[in-house]
């Protein structure tokens, strides 16, 4: 059994000055970024560098189309490395970049097996909640599928993952907490998946802590109170990025993909919607073993008997971010059904992780409860 995969060099810089002069940022390098992160903490740096916008292309989250016209954006330049410099939607389309030529995206889809890296990848990421910068995985909304799918080959690991906490200076409060909560969704889910190892549970407990104790901070003296702590934030994210890049993620993303993709909801405010609800429903199937341990660790973290930790956690997670019920994104109904047809049909990579097996009717349930 594999204890841990880490296939990243991970490396730490408190400025973006310092980050292009270590990496020696020149001709052969393109950034794909975006234009409100480049001007303020690149352009006077005067870098020789390729550049492509991710939101010339799109804006939201990955689709098909944005990627295939950035995939042949970036085939017109002779760049040897691609650094990617953002969030969750320009990490994912970089890691396409590295093992494409141009080619449509579909063809990595249709044969995942026959990918290989192109190019060398360097990942900045500018936010605290993905965690990718350390995985495998490419999460692109396929359009013609209406629902997101993950690509997952060996060769899109970054060479580099690079932890800048100058870039999280800007980010909006609103932005933090969909990211970071999606941090913390990755740490429980990885914990609890069958996958999971005394390694990655060591990198997914932590994190666990290091975001509860933050948000207590936050609900506690102001969002104000979160700036100190983006240190902190960025690396209980890339810790939670190590733990489910090997344990995988569960059903809360497997159920979150059909309203992100329907919806454009944000990833991480998707994964919320879905996160206690998962977990309740895993403890009315089976309240011993790992779940155990992570509701003594809820109790710790959060001072409260361990049969109401969900309950409590909803209550600081909303003190950071209201939670809505599925109905105020519009969900309708008669969709709960085509969402659980959706999870079951597309989603089975994620759902082999679940702490206990969760059928049609159970994963209808969910959304039922949450509805």
């Amino acid at each position: 059994m594999k204890e841990i995969i880490l296939k990243s060099q991970i490396s730490y810089y408190d400025t973006c000055k310092e980050f292009a002069r270590e990496f020696n940022l020149g001709s052969g390098d393109l950034i794909l970024t975006n234009e409100y992160i480049y001007k303020p903490y690149f352009t006077t740096l005067g870098l020789n560098v390729h550049t492509i916008f991710q939101e010339a292309y799109g804006t939201g989250e990955p689709t098909d189309i944005m990627v295939d016209a950035i995939l042949e954006a970036a085939a017109k330049t002779d760049c040897k490395r691609i650094i990617a410099i953002g969030g969750g939607t320009v990490i994912d389309i970089a890691k396409v970049m590295a093992v494409s030529s141009g080619d449509p995206l579909d063809s990595l889809y249709a044969a995942p097996d026959k990918i290989q890296k192109k190019r060398e990848l360097v990942i900045v990421p500018t936010t605290c909640g993905t965690g990718s910068e350390v995985t495998n995985i490419s999460i692109i909304n396929r359009t013609r599928l209406g629902t997101k799918v993950g690509l997952v080959s060996p060769h899109m690991y970054a060479d580099d993952a690079v932890l800048v906490p100058e870039l999280l200076n800007g980010l909006p409060f609103a932005v933090f907490a969909t990211s970071s909560i999606d941090a913390l969704v990755h740490a429980v889910e990885s914990s609890l998946s069958p996958k999971a190892t005394p390694f990655t549970k060591l990198f997914g407990y932590k994190a666990i802590e290091m975001i509860i104790r933050g948000y207590q901070k936050i609900a506690a003296e102001g969002i104000g109170a979160r700036l100190p702590l983006m240190k902190d934030f960025l690396i209980a994210s890339n810790y939670a990025g190590i733990a489910f890049g090997t344990a995988g993620c569960a059903a809360v993303h497997a159920t979150s993909y059909p309203l992100g993709g329907t919806y454009h909801v944000a990833h991480g405010e998707s994964n919320y919607a879905m996160f206690t609800g998962v977990l309740k429903n895993y403890m009315e199937i089976r309240q011993d073993g790992e779940i155990a341990v992570m509701n003594q660790c809820l109790k710790r973290l959060l001072g409260c008997p361990a049969d109401v930790v969900y309950d409590r956690l909803d209550e600081l997670l909303g003190a950071i971010l209201p939670k809505k019920a599925l109905r105020q994104y519009g969900v309708k109904q008669e969709e709960l059904a085509v969402f659980t047809k959706s999870v079951m049909e597309q989603q089975a990579r994620l759902m082999a992780n679940n702490f206990v097996p969760l059928d049609a009717d159970r994963v209808l349930k969910i959304y039922q409860e949450l509805y």
